[in-house]
Parts: structure tokens; C-alpha cells; sequence
């Protein structure tokens, strides 16, 4: 009697799963550097943003001899809207309105018509656009300018350029990018929410899911 033959099924080899784990690596590998090199684009771009619009202020100021939304004679110069909020202040050599103001009348939010209107900036100069005219980052945050009130308490500078929903790590690459690397000190400085106070972002605090508002003195 023919005895039956045993079937083994066959499985992986040690060099087989080696190669599979590394092809794996490899992946992975990858994707976080992928994810790195959009990030560290990213960052750049938002240096940049705080680089660009300083030079609209300095630009304008240089043409006119009057920063953006503190213009007095801003219909005559570029057929831009007088700021009337605080008309006695128009021409004092501050931008007034908060950084992220939404009101018609303030300088900080008639700087991006002045400075679109001088040709020193694209985009919207119809100031009823609510899409279009506001000014946003590479995250979707709003960039401002402002002289008066200070965005952050101690912040030094004439006037003060900030930009919105920044996650920890951007926050933190932006500081050592363009100051001290410490959040809290410097002419670079990091505030939570609407809290006129510093913070002090660590590497710790890198995935605490929060974001930020970033704001440089100049």
C-alpha cells in the first residue's frame, strides 16, 4: 500500500519578510518626508508673507509719505476709501484697528485696498467682498496689520503684522526662522486665542492640537 504524501504548506522565508519590512520602511519613510517638505514649504511661505507685506508697508510709506489705511489724502493718491472710524487719527503715522479687524471704516482693514489700489499687493480691492478682500495664509488664517491696539502685550515695534490658525510646530519654525526660537521674547511672539499675553511653546507641546496666532514687530 502506497503511503499518501504529506502537503507542508509553504511559508515565508526569513530573507522574504526582510525584504517586505524594508519595502515597508522605505514607505513610510517616504510619506513623513513628503509630509516634511510640505511642511517646511509651508513655513517658508509664511515667513515670506510677514517679509511681503512689511514691504508694502515701507513701499507705500515711501511712495505717499503715509502708511496704508492712515492716509488722509488716500483718494487722491491711489481713489482708495478714507478710514473714518477715527477721523483725527487718520494721517498720525499709526495704522489703527485691530490686526484682524472686520469693520469698513478702520485703517488695518482698508490697508489691503490702499495697498492693492498703490499696486504693491494682488487681490481684491472691493472692500464689500467679504470672499475675496480679506487677507489669508497658506492655512487658511487671516493676516493683518495693525499699530494700535498692540496684538501682544510687550511685543516691541511702530507697527505689528499677524497671521492666524497656526498649529504649534509652525508657530515654533517661524520664531527660530525669524528671531530667537523662544515664543515669548523677541520681536516674534506667539499668542492663544484672543489673549493680549505671550506664550511659550516648546517642542513639547508640538501635538497639543491647538493653534496660534503668530505676530512680528517691526
Amino acid at each position: 500500500m502506497k503511503s499518501t504524501p504529506r502537503k507542508y504548506q509553504r511559508g515565508f522565508t526569513l530573507v522574504e519578510i526582510a525584504v517586505v519590512l524594508v519595502i515597508i520602511g522605505l514607505l513610510l519613510g517616504g510619506v513623513l518626508k513628503g509630509q516634511e517638505l510640505i511642511n517646511n514649504a509651508k513655513v517658508k511661505s509664511l515667513v515670506q508673507e510677514f517679509k511681503s507685506v512689511s514691504t508694502m508697508v515701507y513701499g507705500y510709506q515711501d511712495r505717499f509719505r503715509f502708511l496704508p489705511g492712515d492716509d488722509p489724502q488716500v483718494v487722491n493718491h491711489v481713489a482708495g476709501t478714507l478710514a473714518t472710524t477715527t477721523p483725527a487719527d487718520v494721517g498720525n503715522g499709526r495704522i489703527d484697528g485691530a490686526w484682524d479687524s472686520a469693520t469698513k471704516t478702520d485703517e488695518s482693514f482698508l490697508f489691503w485696498e490702499h495697498v492693492r489700489l498703490a499696486n504693491l499687493a494682488n487681490g481684491s480691492t472691493d472692500i464689500d467682498d467679504a470672499v475675496n478682500y480679506l487677507e489669508r495664509n497658506v492655512e487658511n488664517g487671516r493676516i493683518g496689520v495693525t499699530s494700535n491696539p498692540a496684538p501682544i502685550t510687550g511685543l516691541p515695534g511702530q507697527f505689528f503684522i499677524c497671521s492666524g490658525n497656526l498649529t504649534t510646530r509652525f508657530a515654533r519654525q517661524i520664531d527660530t526662522t525669524m528671531d530667537d526660537g523662544i515664543t515669548n521674547t523677541g520681536t516674534v511672539r506667539v499668542r492663544a486665542g484672543a489673549a493680549l499675553a505671550a506664550v511659550n511653546l516648546t517642542a513639547a507641546d508640538e501635538n497639543d492640537g491647538n493653534v496660534y496666532t503668530v505676530c512680528v514687530g517691526y
